[in-house]
């Protein structure tokens, strides 16, 4: 849709057999995916992740806040999850959120920040961006 390379975390941070990356492993390779000069970071690895390094070169962060109901029944109809997974899911909330927003402010400061609760508002974010990306005659 915005022409820019799309970068899924999670592809390149999992290991075969879901093994994490180690934390100094991951914020090297970040460091180097944000040194493009344009991208798309995709993706939130929870405890696993070292957010601040792509926070640091982000020049717009793109939040979404959906329930935790909604996220349950899409990681239902996904695949199979670990426990890990789940128990980080039913706590993003209460522990996570407060540690990634806390993490936006103290990063990317100077980012702009999109802060999305529902579908609905995903998809007018999504057609407001497509409409700004069309070339113009």
């Amino acid at each position: 849709m915005t022409g820019l390379p799309v970068i899924e975390l999670d592809k390149i941070f999992w290991k075969p057999g879901l093994v994490p990356t180690s934390r100094l492993e991951w914020e090297k390779i970040q460091h180097a995916l944000a040194e493009r000069s344009h991208w798309i970071m995709d993706g939130d690895l929870g405890p696993y992740d070292a957010v601040e390094v792509r926070l640091a070169a982000a020049d717009a962060i793109v939040f979404l806040d959906f329930s935790v109901l909604r996220c349950a029944w899409r990681a239902l109809c996904r695949s199979r999850e670990r426990l890990d997974f789940w128990l980080w899911l039913l706590r993003f909330r209460r522990r996570s959120r407060p540690l990634l927003m806390r993490a936006i402010t103290e990063h990317a400061a100077n980012a702009k920040l999109f802060i999305l609760r529902t579908p609905a508002a995903l998809t007018r974010f999504t057609a407001e961006i497509a409409g700004k990306c069309q070339p113009t005659i």
